[in-house]
């Protein structure tokens, strides 16, 4: 059930040879998003359970799920680009449905992500799926 723009990272990710190419092409899809304004990054949008600052900002309109995100670790900006390929357009009652962790999981990023980056993933895939179901 990925979205076109995940199926690109995919198959971006069958020409990188190793992790680390991998690794930069994440770091170069967090440095093209447009950074969150400051006045977004607050208490209400920041996201507890990662080792770095993470804010995510979710707007919901006409029944499909958007949000914006950034942090002070690039790899982080980079996973929320990854997440915002993933999650981005749905409509808000198809969110719940991704399969985050499989669909990552093509990625072959939880094998080399550190035990706290992981977690993060994993409250930000929390915090998107709470927001969407919230309005569903």
């Amino acid at each position: 059930m990925a979205s076109p723009a995940f199926e690109e990272i995919v198959e971006d990710f069958e020409f990188l040879d190793d992790w680390e190419d991998r690794y930069r092409h994440v770091i170069d899809l967090g440095r093209a998003m447009e950074p969150l304004p400051d006045a977004l990054k607050v208490p209400a949008t920041k996201v507890d359970g990662c080792a770095s600052q993470v804010w995510l900002h979710p707007v919901i309109e006409t029944g499909r799920f958007h949000f914006d995100g950034d942090s002070d670790a690039m790899i982080v900006r980079g996973l929320i680009a990854v997440l915002r390929a993933l999650y981005n357009d749905l409509e808000v009652v198809e969110v719940p449905q991704v399969d985050a962790r499989a669909e990552m999981a093509r990625l072959g990023l939880h094998e080399h992500l550190s035990s706290q980056r992981s977690n993060g993933l994993r409250a930000m895939i929390e915090r998107i799926r709470s927001v969407a179901a919230e309005h569903a």
